[in-house]
């Protein structure tokens, strides 16, 4: 059996880490939060085309850093791409 995907901001031993029905998420791709899922259930278009900067202790800068994701040109209903990581 696979495990789901972890969604982003939930504890890695929740049991409830898996995506949840009627919600919308995007996969992040690459850099410190690779493979989980975002949840965007309530977002603007343009909010989702811009992505966002998202805390992560994995982060360049250490704990409390950012991780920039944000879906490609080609790909703007995909899945996010690390873009690199900020203070």
């Amino acid at each position: 059996m696979t495990q789901p995907k972890r969604v982003y901001g939930t504890e890695h031993d929740s049991p409830a880490t898996g995506p949840q029905p009627g919600r919308t998420y995007r996969e992040l791709t690459g850099g410190p939060l690779d493979g989980q899922l975002i949840e965007v259930t309530g977002w603007t278009d343009e909010q989702i085309t811009t992505g966002a900067y998202l805390i992560t202790p994995h982060s360049a800068y250490g704990p409390g850093g950012r991780a920039s994701y944000a879906p490609t040109i080609s790909r703007p209903g995909g899945p996010w791409v690390w873009e690199g990581d900020v203070p």
